[in-house]
């Protein structure tokens, strides 16, 4: 009975009646457009010239090489498909008006960042390295550097989810939640049994996600239930079931904070695989970072650019209402230093990917990552490749049991030019790794929602935490090395493929900047 109620749900649930629609209508306009086109030798023309435009157009983009190439392929392939799919997968960017207000929210955020001299020079006689690395990250979204920030490293979410109920039971003045996914269940009810409280008591309580992460889960009246209670809800990007052409940028952060005490961010969103309550493939394996202290103020900027830009204009809030010096103190100086980033896919500034370049080009002795995904382009081919040649120890964790197949076979196409050139690959056998973070000689470390794939590091909305000298470095670290033993080394006798999965593997290759 509970199986066939699942799939009732999968057939008449949300997702599959938008999808049903968007096939439809494409298979509509796709009909109407091939019997127009063979009717009339003029319009056949007209596609094919406005196809070879359209490719001129993505050649001279500010982009990555690999999606003009899958771009390409599929367009000259068959115009008339390749334009509808395009016009609806291909723009990397929303409305322009959308555009132009996100820039502007980003200016008025910036005025109030402030970025204390002694710690730049501090960080100039300490390495320079870092202070690159932290410059890039500040110039682009004007984030400071902070030391007074303490730092706690979580290896999964179960042993981070207490601590995310303890600080949201000290709230007193706001919480600001933004997620990508939201399901209802053990870990968002419980949440939301306090979010409830909070706002019974006065707290602002203000919850932002991705209508497409939560498209599966939550219903498309959602929103209107938590405002209901009282919380302010915005759902970002909506998406509504005819010919859309400005979906496919997600709002892919995780980010909760709590007054002006404590952030949390990583890879845990609210659903109960993410504690590992429910097991869909395998163990979960995830991780995050609590933060306390100066670097708090950040994630409340971050937060409220992303707010301010699609809340009613009745619900905006004023950046001068959280002022640096409100955010709790520590008792004692924490060593070392935190730089909370952002990343969108709204200018030609790709800082996810740049961070990790930058990481891998600056190691020494090893770097490691976890990440759920490798679909990568040919500027972190190659840094990995050359880190490795160069005597560098560079591992890459990813899941044994994955949660898109064809992405996992996408992921180990990658596997025999990497495992050639040097590059260590362990496929993580109890479960799924949604973990993504990297670390770097003893030293240096980020973690946040950034994949190591073309989504995270070209088409979403993204955060990390670039970290320096901090003890959290090396928990992270240990981390890795923990569950390194849990792991597959993948060598070069597994790459080995017959053909057909060569063959299939190629094609999907083509695709993956689009997956």
């Amino acid at each position: 009975m509970a199986h066939m109620k699942k799939i009732a749900h999968l057939l008449l649930g949300r997702f599959s009646i938008v999808a049903l629609t968007i096939v439809l209508q494409f298979g509509w306009l796709v009909l109407v457009m091939y019997r127009f086109s063979y009717q009339f030798t003029y319009a056949n023309l007209a596609i094919r010239l406005m196809a070879v435009i359209l490719v001129l157009e993505i050649v001279n983009k500010w982009t990555n090489p690999a999606n003009k190439l899958s771009w390409t392929f599929i367009i000259l392939l068959s115009p008339m498909v390749g334009l509808m799919l395009y016009t609806t997968f291909g723009r990397s960017e929303l409305t322009k008006k959308t555009e132009r207000r996100l820039d502007t929210i980003v200016k008025e955020v910036g005025a109030y960042f402030y970025q204390t001299p002694e710690i730049k020079e501090d960080l100039e006689r300490k390495d320079k390295a870092v202070l690159g690395q932290s410059k890039y990250i500040n110039d682009w979204g004007g984030y400071p550097i902070y030391r007074n920030t303490q730092t706690k490293y979580y290896r999964s979410g179960e042993e981070m989810f207490p601590d995310m109920l303890k600080e949201l039971e000290k709230a007193e003045h706001f919480i600001f939640l933004e997620y990508f996914i939201i399901e209802e269940g053990i870990m968002w009810n419980t949440i939301l049994d306090i979010l409830e409280e909070k706002v019974k008591l006065g707290v602002d309580v203000r919850v932002m996600y991705d209508d497409v992460g939560c498209i599966f889960n939550l219903p498309s009246h959602y929103a209107d239930s938590l405002r209901k209670k009282g919380i302010k809800c915005v759902v970002f990007n909506r998406y509504i079931p005819v010919f859309s052409t400005v979906f496919n940028n997600r709002d892919h952060r995780k980010i909760l904070v709590i007054d002006g005490n404590a952030a949390f961010t990583g890879g845990i969103n609210f659903a109960d695989e993410y504690i590992n309550e429910k097991q869909r493939f395998g163990y979960w394996k995830d991780n995050g970072v609590r933060i306390t202290g100066k670097a708090v103020y950040s994630m409340i900027q971050m937060f409220l650019q992303m707010w301010n830009a699609f809340a009613p204009e009745k619900e905006k809030l004023d950046y001068e209402k959280f002022s640096l010096e409100e955010v709790a103190l520590l008792p004692e100086k924490e060593r070392g230093i935190v730089l909370p980033y952002s990343d969108h896919p709204l200018d030609s500034e790709f800082v996810g990917e740049s961070v990790y370049i930058n990481l891998i080009n600056s190691a020494q002795k090893y770097i490691y990552f976890f990440t759920p995904y490798l679909i990568i382009d040919n500027e972190v081919v190659t840094a990995l490749i050359l880190a490795a040649k160069r005597g560098v120890d560079v591992r890459i964790i990813t899941p044994g049991i994955p949660d898109k197949k064809m992405i996992f076979l996408v992921t180990q196409s990658y596997y025999p030019q990497l495992v050639e050139g040097g590059v260590k690959i362990f496929q993580y056998r109890p479960g799924f790794v949604h973990a993504k973070c990297a670390v770097c000689d003893d030293k240096i470390a980020t973690v946040g929602t950034i994949n190591l794939d073309y989504r995270s590091l070209y088409l979403h909305f993204e955060n990390g935490l670039f970290l320096y000298d901090c003890h959290t470095v090396m928990a992270i670290k240990q981390d890795i090395l923990d569950t390194l033993e849990d792991c597959n080394h993948i060598t070069e006798e597994m790459c080995k493929k017959n053909m057909f999965f060569l063959l299939l593997q190629g094609i999907l290759r083509i695709f993956a900047p689009l997956l």
